[in-house]
């Protein structure tokens, strides 16, 4: 007699429930009817995680209802230009600034590859133009410092009246007497001509010019390593960014499949208490879950703002886009080298570690150039002139040369030089500890990053697999629920489940990503080996 019964009311509350969601979604408007709808859980089922069209939130529940422009979705299909767009870079004078809300009013939304906002950051980057400049600068100090090896030549000339009262009185004297014999007078006034060169050479400066080059030299790479850094400083922080955007994307995708799965609980209890097999505090309970999943999806949709927002500040962009992640969520590769051999080629490849052994050097280039001072000074010269009066038309050019060399010593300056050699002495002890510093905390990147990505890998595929059992689990519970032999805390709880599930799982990737990207930072530019070559240092 029991079973009879169970029977009957089993019968009559699915026909009731096929009834009652017949009627629900014959009233239900829809968007786009000829689109099949697309669920969230087989999004969580592969290793890569595609961006699909979100599905909109039954107009019964009431649901969270956000600008289209913030929350538009990137279809798959949506052809993703192999450079960047031209709408995504920025003016090309970097003092103009909006002084408008139209001028920043977001009206499009760009997805965007990995690729793309790399090489868009390193176009646009004005602490990358800064590094190149200051490679250009050091490159002509350089230059400069190259030119103490040459000799200096000097030419001047200079042409002079001189009109002198001492010889205009001598003039009238003698103008006296000699108008009784000759009838004429003289000038007091006078032209003359004077050119010189002069050759100046160093022959020997003490070590200050030689110190000076190497100086200049080593100051040059200083620079090209900065530049170098600073590269890949950039790539690093926009790969960083980049995935974060992914994640935020996700979230917004997982987030709006958890309000769908409320929605449907809520259904299933409204049904059922029209149904008499219900109660109205299931109902009040999907409700407040309902309630619950709508916050979550409103954070998640202010996280994918402020992510679409740091990446476009990073690559500087146009004050009017929008970006959205193109790429979808997979493992972005995988590292063959083992842990030793990562931290020994770390060692080989950071330009941190040769910065600080190029700056002993230079400090040690600019104790020589101190102590330069109280050593002697050996130089050579010689010029020739030339001299014409030309207001003389008997005498033409008269020249005359001279050479010679000079030795200067300066014996005593009160120990200014050496204790100017000393503070250089002391500078190079702090480079070794800055290196041995360095050096370790480099060793310390490493490992941290290996050991992340190995324990994120590992989590890659629990976390796959718990998405599997918790999407299984939930399909249970919601068959018991509508069954009656059920409750709507199981639902929940597998709802629950299934939320947290899949974002382990995004989240084990995203990790998995970032590791890898920090893994890469950490050993340098491998492994594409575009390190500076070391120059020749004599």
């Amino acid at each position: 007699m029991f079973n009879i019964r169970f029977l009957a009311l089993t019968s009559l509350g699915f026909l009731t429930l096929l009834m009652g969601r017949s009627a629900v979604l014959a009233q239900t408007p829809r968007a786009e009817p000829s689109k099949p709808k697309e669920t969230a859980p087989p999004l969580m089922s592969q290793r890569s995680i595609p961006r699909t069209q979100q599905n909109s939130i039954e107009p019964e529940i009431e649901p969270l209802t956000l600008p289209p422009s913030s929350v538009e979705p990137i279809p798959p299909s949506r052809p993703v230009q192999p450079s960047a767009p031209p709408e995504l870079r920025p003016g090309s004078n970097p003092l103009l600034f909006p002084t408008s809300p139209a001028e920043v009013s977001p009206e499009l939304v760009q997805p965007i590859t990995l690729q793309q906002a790399v090489d868009l950051a390193l176009e646009s980057s004005q602490e990358l133009e800064i590094a190149r400049l200051s490679l250009q600068r050091s490159q002509q100090a350089l230059q400069e410092a190259l030119a103490g090896q040459f000799p200096t030549i000097d030419l001047s000339a200079d042409i002079s009246r001189l009109d002198s009262a001492g010889t205009e009185l001598q003039l009238e004297r003698a103008n006296a007497a000699a108008l009784q014999t000759f009838g004429s007078t003289g000038s007091s006034i006078s032209d003359t001509l004077t050119g010189q060169i002069e050759l100046n050479y160093n022959v020997y400066s003490g070590g200050r010019i030689a110190s000076q080059i190497k100086a200049a030299r080593r100051q040059s790479r200083v620079s090209e390593l900065n530049l170098e850094q600073v590269s890949e400083d950039i790539r690093f922080q926009t790969t960083q960014l980049y995935y974060q955007l992914q994640n935020a994307d996700a979230q917004e995708t997982i987030a709006r499949a958890a309000v769908e799965d409320s929605a449907q609980t809520l259904r299933d209890a409204q049904l059922l208490e029209q149904a008499g097999l219900g109660t109205r505090f299931d109902v009040l309970r999907g409700e407040v879950e309902l309630a619950n999943a709508n916050q979550d999806l409103t954070q998640a949709l202010a996280n994918q703002r402020i992510a679409r927002r740091e990446l476009a500040e990073v690559i500087n962009v146009s004050q009017e886009v929008i970006l959205a992640a193109a790429d979808e969520i997979a493992e972005a590769g995988t590292w063959d080298l083992g842990l030793e051999e990562s931290i020994v080629k770390a060692f080989k490849n950071r330009a941190e570690l040769e910065q600080f052994l190029l700056e002993r050097e230079i400090n040690e280039q600019q104790r020589q150039i101190a102590l330069a001072d109280v050593r002697p000074q050996v130089t050579v010269f010689a010029n020739y002139n030339l001299r014409n009066e030309l207001d003389d038309s008997v005498t033409g050019f008269g020249d005359g040369y001279a050479f010679g060399a000079q030795l200067n010593w300066r014996i005593f300056d009160g120990g200014s030089a050496r204790a100017q050699a000393r503070q250089s002495e002391t500078d190079i002890l702090i480079d070794e500890q800055e290196f041995a510093n360095e050096r370790d905390q480099i060793r310390l990147e490493v490992e941290t990053a290996y050991f992340n990505l190995q324990a994120n890998q590992e989590n890659i595929q629990t976390s796959e697999k718990a998405v599997t059992l918790a999407e299984e689990s939930l399909r249970l519970a919601r068959l018991r629920f509508q069954a009656g032999v059920g409750t709507q805390t199981d639902v929940i709880n597998s709802q629950t489940e299934l939320t947290n599930a899949r974002a382990n799982f995004l989240d084990a990737i995203i990790s998995y990503n970032l590791s890898l990207n920090e893994l890469q930072r950490s050993v340098s530019n491998y492994p594409e080996g575009i390190l500076f070559d070391l120059p020749d240092r004599p």
